[in-house]
């Protein structure tokens, strides 16, 4: 919603992948362990943080993630990887074969991710040829903004809450 240059976006996308293969590595090689529950809220943190720079961007005001989205993006992709990791080790990964597992999946989210949002492209484009765009754009994007900051809201503060604290 806050990049309309497909370039940036693949860019952008490339650099979340990037970063959270590095992660994603180092966690399944046993190199860094970090517990998940302060991970996944800290995901949950990323989104909300990226919610909220969506508003800001609506508003007309600039950002750190508008101008430079390759950047969070890729300090996102570093929490996150760490976040796959958990769920790819819990899985379980075959230990013969460790590296062509995790360039496998590192890819199949690259392809995912691009496929999705070449899919968002598409229903953007479609909106505009049957007029849509001031609907959606004045209604549409808010809602979905808001919702999934309310979502990661919601996600945070349970994660949270499994801390014990």
């Amino acid at each position: 919603m806050m990049v309309r240059n497909v370039r940036v976006v693949v860019a952008t996308v490339t650099a979340f992948t990037v970063a959270h293969s590095i992660t994603l590595a180092l966690a399944a090689l046993q190199v860094v362990h970090v517990p998940s529950p302060p991970i996944e809220a800290a995901i949950a943190l990323s989104i909300m943080f990226v919610a909220a720079e969506a508003v800001r961007f609506r508003r007309g005001e600039k950002s750190l993630t508008v101008s430079y989205p390759w950047i969070v993006a890729f300090f996102f992709g570093l929490l996150h990887g760490l976040g796959f990791a958990g769920a790819l080790l819990e899985i379980g990964l075959p230990q013969s074969d460790v590296p062509a597992a995790l360039f496998t999946f590192n890819i199949g989210v690259e392809i995912g991710q691009l496929l999705f949002i070449g899919a968002i492209f598409a229903v953007v484009q479609m909106c505009e040829r049957i007029r849509l765009p001031k609907l959606v754009e004045q209604h549409v994007q808010p809602l979905v903004v808001y919702g999934i900051g309310s979502i990661a809201t919601f996600w945070f503060f349970e994660r949270i809450l499994a801390f014990g604290i």
